[in-house]
């Protein structure tokens, strides 16, 4: 979960335990730092260049978080089970999903219980994709 809290907003307005893990699902690139495989490295007891080599990989100069097939989103991340729809290494995962969301809302929660309560069906999941273009409409 993130660290709204931590960062002194206010009270968390979202709940992970009730979401299917949309911030692991459609991102396609999670983002790791030299920090993030060595706690990777330590939470499976190798070496950080076998945690490099096993659990990521370049994409450009940017080195992520391999993903794996998914039976709601077709990708996730290679650490979601897909049962509990959780995080495997919870403990030990990086940065950028330590920080996810950073405010006190999640967009994503948001859409899950809006849908939930118009459908009036506690488990529905809208499926959505997430495509970025940059503010001159090139993909």
């Amino acid at each position: 979960m993130g660290s709204a809290a931590a960062n002194g907003h206010n009270a968390l307005k979202y709940d992970c335990d009730r979401c299917v893990a949309y911030c692991c699902s459609i991102y396609e690139r999670v983002q790791v730092t030299a920090r993030d495989i060595r706690r990777l490295a330590v939470h499976f007891r190798v070496s950080p260049e076998v945690a490099s080599q096993r659990f990521t990989k370049l994409n450009g100069k940017e080195r992520i978080l391999r993903r794996k097939a998914d039976r709601l989103f077709g990708q996730a991340c290679t650490f979601l089970d897909q049962e509990t729809r959780k995080c495997t290494i919870y403990h030990a995962r990086p940065l950028v999903c330590r920080e996810f969301p950073d405010t006190s809302r999640c967009a994503y929660y948001d859409l899950i219980e809006f849908e939930r309560e118009q459908q009036n069906d506690p488990d529905v999941i809208p499926l959505v994709k997430i495509t970025f273009i940059n503010g001159k409409g090139k993909a």
